[in-house]
């Protein structure tokens, strides 16, 4: 804050030292280390109308959708968050791998919350890291009202993209949204309640385009795309939604996939494509046709009935400089609603750049993950919800996960006895479902198998903290150790969310070397809320602390070591073991000197 006395010459003088300073940091200047990007958001109700119906959300900085956090390959994030919410809140960064730093990775099993009208600084890096991310609050149900953004990986500039430099960048999110508050949905969830249709999709936050009267009600306000025409620009689409996959297609023009959650793909061509909950996708989208009018860009429900297929259907308006009208006609076609065989397929289609130059998941430096040796197997059984002591609940195995007040990385850190048991069964036990805190150990530098068997009647999208996978294999029935002559063995991508269709299941293949305590959760709101996930211990039996980063000195601690809680700790602070940090302070208090004129002796 500036001295109330200064003029409004030197207040301006000062401003300009300051963004001086931001430069230098940005840079990554006298730092010899990588460079730091910082970000101050404030989280906060806000009011909107994106069905036409005014209701709170959550913004970042006022914003819904929130800010793009972008960086690139290897550098420093710093984000202070101010909670200005009326309950706790925790960000998660969705992809994001957060190596040796579990700290940051903003779920329950590792950080507690921030408090109403606390702030907590996240510091972590984007290390061997590129692509199209997304970040969402992860506690209280709130992801139903907002609070999400999308995240920005560049490559470094010694690394060339696998295709030509896009002469534009423009992020898209895609999802199903219910004008009731988040709260009433889950009070709802929490008594067991059916949620029950939601009430539209939303595209960038706002409403469907009024492709037809009769379906669409007036006034309400659309997205609108601006292009170039004969220009390509990189799409990127995230499926922020509450539990609905989304068909994504633009009438008229191709989507060119070349990247999804930080892997470069095959790039080929697609008319559609089915975005399932939590997924990413980038696309090259060429603005190759005339401009004689403007052009639908539509998400659409997928497996829904006919009853509810108009009113779960989002269109936004891609917008040529030179247009000469609007859009017109019927909406493009997607696949037929029901047709989980073409969904399956499309994704079976969807393979990993083998020869694209970039960083990647481990193991480092090799792509015949199909010969690495597998250590560890686990089937986790998915069913439909059911009652455990007397409320509604989902299990993976029969187990439903239940948060414990203290964190279960503290908990480890600290040695504190009894919040959880390293004793997740690997296979569905013949036992009945329980409502346990019980974890995964996993074993270091170990070649994990995680098949995915989805016994429900709706799709699911599963998502692994801390590291990309590769997905192997997919199909229709139960999964069998025959299954594994059907895996792809040389180029599954790689990524970090993955969907399973009722009925089938879905194998993926992953190395255990990045140290901390990782979730393993349902993407889709309502069943991650009522108890489906786990999470994954990795710990090194001979050196952790060579592996694995320290407790950040900003940690906010609660549960069973409430008592080492620091007064101070929700005051917003750059992380003191930032090189750059540190020589901001310098900067800052030179420049001080030297405007003030003090010497201090």
């Amino acid at each position: 804050m500036l001295p109330s006395s200064l003029s409004s010459s030197s207040s301006s003088w000062w401003v300009s030292c300051l963004r001086f300073v931001l430069a230098l940091s940005l840079l990554g200047v006298g730092s010899g280390g990588d460079p730091y990007v910082y970000y101050q958001w404030e989280v906060s109700y806000i009011s909107a109308s994106p069905l036409g119906v005014k209701q709170q959300v959550i913004g970042i900085n006022g914003q819904f959708p929130g800010p793009i956090l972008s960086a690139t390959t290897n550098w420093n994030v710093v984000v202070n968050i101010k909670n200005n919410l009326d309950e706790p809140f925790l960000m998660t960064w969705n992809g994001l791998q957060q190596r040796k730093n579990s700290w940051q990775d903003g779920v329950l099993g590792t950080n507690c919350p921030i408090p109403s009208g606390w702030n907590w600084t996240y510091a972590f890096q984007v290390k061997d890291q590129i692509g199209s991310f997304l970040y969402f609050p992860s506690v209280n149900f709130q992801k139903a009202a907002g609070g999400y953004g999308g995240i920005i990986i560049n490559n470094r500039d010694v690394i060339p993209l696998p295709f030509g430099l896009p002469d534009g960048d423009i992020t898209i999110f895609i999802s199903d949204w219910y004008i009731k508050g988040f709260k009433d949905l889950r009070k709802t969830i929490e008594e067991g309640g059916d949620l029950g249709t939601p009430d539209g999709v939303l595209i960038n936050g706002l409403g469907p385009y009024r492709y037809n009267e009769s379906l669409v009600p007036d006034g309400i306000i659309y997205e609108t795309i601006n292009v170039d025409p004969g220009k390509t620009y990189r799409i990127r689409v995230h499926n922020v939604g509450f539990s609905s996959s989304l068909n994504f297609r633009i009438q008229n023009h191709n989507l060119f996939l070349v990247e999804t959650e930080g892997s470069y793909t095959v790039q080929q061509n697609y008319t559609n494509m089915d975005i399932h909950v939590g997924q990413s996708y980038s696309y090259l989208v060429t603005m190759d046709q005339n401009a004689i009018n403007d052009y639908y860009i539509v998400a659409s429900a997928r497996f829904s009935n006919s009853t509810t297929r108009d009113r779960l259907t989002g269109v936004a308006i891609l917008h040529y400089s030179n247009s000469q009208g609007p859009a017109s006609g019927p909406l493009p076609d997607g696949p037929d609603e029901g047709d989980t065989y073409f969904s399956m397929n499309q994704a079976r289609s969807i393979r990993w750049n083998v020869s694209a130059g970039a960083a990647r998941p481990n193991p480092q430096g090799s792509f015949r993950y199909g010969e690495i040796t597998v250590t560890d197997v686990y089937v986790l059984l998915n069913r439909p919800a059911e009652i455990i002591n007397g409320q509604m609940r989902n299990t993976l195995n029969g187990i439903s996960y239940i948060a414990p007040f203290t964190p279960l990385k503290l908990a480890q850190q600290f040695d504190v006895p009894g919040v959880y048991k390293l004793d997740f069964p690997n296979r569905m036990m013949n036992r009945p479902a329980k409502v346990d805190t019980s974890i995964i150990n996993g074993t270091y530098k170990g070649f994990m198998e995680i098949i995915f068997q989805n016994n429900d009647t709706t799709i699911q999208s599963y998502h692994m903290d801390g590291y990309a996978f590769f997905v192997v294999g997919m199909d229709f029935g139960i999964w069998t150790e025959n299954s594994r002559g059907t895996y792809n063995k040389w180029d599954g991508v790689a990524r970090s969310t993955i969907q399973v269709y009722p009925g089938a299941w879905t194998a993926i293949l992953v190395y255990l070397d990045n140290v901390g305590i990782w979730n393993l959760r349902a993407e889709n709101l309502d069943t991650w809320f009522r108890g489906q996930e786990v999470y994954i211990s990795v710990v090194n039996p001979e050196d952790s602390n060579k592996t694995e980063l320290p407790v950040p000195d900003n940690a906010i601690f609660c549960g069973a070591l409430s008592s080492l809680q620091k007064q101070q700790s929700h005051r917003f602070s750059f992380s003191e073991s930032s090189s750059v940090a540190n020589l901001n302070k310098m900067l800052l208090l030179w420049l001080f000197i030297s405007w003030t004129g003090i010497i201090f002796l």
